[in-house]
């Protein structure tokens, strides 16, 4: 499909979403893919059009998916009028998609959570943020557009408060520090991230909570918030989360996949401005394997 500009001076991703069907995100998308041309060239997002430019693009496909309510069982922490705050499962994803089309944590919320902001549309209702389907932990939810742009900019600002828990590889030289380093797909496997001169800024703290030898209890705090960040950055220092499939080692310990688990969540309530915070337990294996480990540990007395 092809249009033609008339007026100049914007980027190229809010040109399309502009003056097309497609969203400002699946506009990044497809110019990322090349599947849009500006007077039959491959440009960036951030070209700025021209008055009588050409755009050439691609309709994606479009995915069947379910969006269905269903009577999951879900962990409501808290809720009110604006916000509900709920812990997600390990194994859980987060909105339906063509591969996991019911079951997901979208498809409770639409049961048990009657009114959610729209902003992202019926594909992810009152989704802020996400988590990946096997870390488990807290996740903010909007209940209506205002509290959804209010959070939203405030995890743009980086204001919120995110505190993970994870079990990782090694025995770490320091206990505390900061991982700064910019994340963006990976070039070898598309279907990974990686620590890369073309990724975005990304900041990760931790705090060395116990050391096991072989594994230390972690806790991190997001600066920013990229895809995979946690399990990316710790594997870059060389010590990847336990149980990670796709950035740790085949020998790890026996669980669900990563034992990672955000623990912590904090932010202005977007009506009244006041900070509140939430916290939840790790999940059964976690707490299990941890117990098993400080055992291990520990110094073993002669009979």
């Amino acid at each position: 499909m092809e249009l033609k500009i008339k007026n100049g001076g914007i980027r190229l991703d809010k040109a399309l979403a502009d003056l097309t069907e497609l969203s400002r995100s699946l506009a990044n998308e497809q110019i990322k893919e090349g599947q849009v041309l500006v007077n039959g060239e491959l440009k960036k997002a951030k070209y700025a059009v021209q008055a009588g430019d050409v755009i050439s693009y691609q309709l994606p496909q479009v995915e069947e998916v379910e969006y269905v309510a269903e009577n999951i069982p879900l962990d409501i922490v808290y809720e009110d009028a604006d916000v509900a705050v709920v812990n997600k499962v390990q194994g859980m994803v987060v909105h339906p998609s063509a591969g996991h089309t019911s079951g997901t944590l979208v498809n409770a919320l639409l049961y048990h959570i009657k009114d959610l902001s729209g902003i992202n549309g019926i594909l992810r209702p009152g989704i802020v943020h996400r988590i990946d389907k096997d870390t488990s932990g807290l996740l903010m939810i909007a209940k209506n557009d205002q509290a959804h742009s209010t959070l939203a900019e405030e995890l743009k600002e980086k204001k919120s408060l995110r505190k993970y828990l994870a079990i990782v590889h090694g025995n770490l030289p320091k206990d505390r520090g900061v991982i700064e380093a910019p994340i963006g797909r990976s070039e070898k496997d598309r279907k990974k991230q990686a620590v890369t001169g073309k990724g975005k800024p990304a900041l990760t703290r931790f705090h060395v909570l116990e050391r096991f030898g072989e594994y230390s209890l972690v806790e991190l705090t997001l600066e920013t918030g990229r895809t995979h960040q946690i399990r990316v950055h710790m594997a870059y220092i060389g010590h990847p989360v336990a149980g990670d499939p796709a950035y740790g080692p085949k020998k790890t310990l026996k669980g669900h996949g990563q034992f990672l688990h955000a623990q912590t969540l904090g932010f202005s309530h977007p009506q009244t401005g006041e900070m509140v915070t939430f916290t939840a337990e790790p999940p059964a294996i976690f707490l299990e394997t941890l117990e098993k480990l400080r055992k291990q540990s520990q110094p073993q007395n002669d009979a």
